[in-house]
This record gives C-alpha cells, sequence and structure tokens, in this order.
C-alpha cells in the first residue's frame, strides 16, 4: 500500500483510516444489499462510494482505487455472487478513473457534487456496456437512459453526503491524516 513517503507513526495512521474505509465502506455495501433494487434490476444506491471517494479527497487516486477493489473483491465474496465483481471491479474503476481525473483537472472549477454525478453515470455507463458485451443483448442498452438518471440522483447523494462529511468534520481532524505531498 502506497504511503507517499510517509513513514513510522503517520503511516500506520494512514493505514488504520484507510482501513477503516474500507471497513465502512464494505458494511454500507452489505447494508444496501439488503434492501430491493431501484426501478432496475440490481441499481443500488452507491453509497459505499463516499468512503473511496473520501479516501480520493484526503490521500490520492491510488488509496481510493485500493479501497474500491478491497470493496468489490470483498463485497463479492460475501454476497456469494463473484460474477457481479466483473461489473462492480470495472464499474468502480472506471468511475474512480473519472472522480480522480475530475478532482486532479477540473476542481474546484467544478464542485464536489459535479464530480461524484459524472463519476457516478460514468459507473452506470460502464455497468451496461460490461453487462451488454457478456449478454450479447444490445437490448440491454435500452436501460441506459434510466440508468443515467440513477447515477445523476446516486452521485448528487454520494456527493452531498461526502461534502457534508469534510464540512461538519473539523478541518484539524483531516489535517492530522492527510499526508498529501
Amino acid at each position: 500500500m502506497s504511503t507517499h513517503g510517509v513513514s513510522g507513526k503517520n503511516a500506520a495512521k494512514k493505514i488504520a483510516v484507510l482501513a477503516m474505509f474500507t471497513g465502512l465502506s464494505l458494511v454500507m455495501f452489505i447494508i444496501e444489499s439488503l434492501f430491493p433494487p431501484l426501478i432496475i434490476p440490481g441499481a443500488k444506491m452507491g453509497l459505499a462510494n463516499i468512503f473511496s471517494f473520501a479516501a480520493l479527497i484526503m490521500y490520492s487516486p491510488v488509496e481510493a482505487f485500493i479501497i474500491v477493489a478491497l470493496r468489490t473483491l470483498l463485497g463479492a465474496v460475501y454476497a456469494g455472487n463473484v460474477s457481479a465483481l466483473l461489473y462492480s471491479f470495472t464499474g468502480g474503476v472506471v468511475s474512480m478513473a473519472v472522480s480522480s481525473v475530475l478532482m486532479y483537472t477540473a476542481y474546484p472549477k467544478i464542485s464536489v457534487m459535479a464530480v461524484s454525478v459524472a463519476a457516478a453515470v460514468a459507473h452506470n455507463i460502464t455497468q451496461n456496456a460490461v453487462f451488454v458485451i457478456l449478454s450479447g443483448s444490445v437490448l440491454m442498452f435500452g436501460y441506459l437512459p434510466y440508468l443515467i438518471l440513477l447515477g445523476i440522483l446516486s452521485g448528487a447523494i454520494v456527493g452531498g453526503v461526502t461534502m457534508l462529511v469534510f464540512k461538519g468534520v473539523p478541518k484539524s481532524v483531516f489535517e492530522k491524516v492527510i499526508f498529501k505531498k
């Protein structure tokens, strides 16, 4: 795990925070899996993404990708649905790539919420494309408008919650754990 030149006690704190984010992300994934899908089969709000998005803001894309990878792997194992790993992992990687590019090139010209919405829409488009490729059914692209609308809604919620966390928690808490170069 990358600690970006941080060593000793600070590296241990960073690893602990990332482990906590991964655990919270997995718990949120498990809780969400207990509820029925939103409108479209398999559609979820994606609240587990709050923690990988927070890691991106606090640290870097590397740490955020690690959380996405661990959550999708552990979530697939927990849910007993390893085939879902293809959808979750590819969607998660693409959405985190979109988030990373936007956070490092367009932020603060665009808001955290806008970044989250773009990432959620990219996630849904990617999952739909993977399903079409694996099933060979281009008719599944008919779900795309609904998935885009759900991506806008879920991205706004994830972005809004993430913004509230960073606004509601004293800055000194984050200053103690941020280890950017």
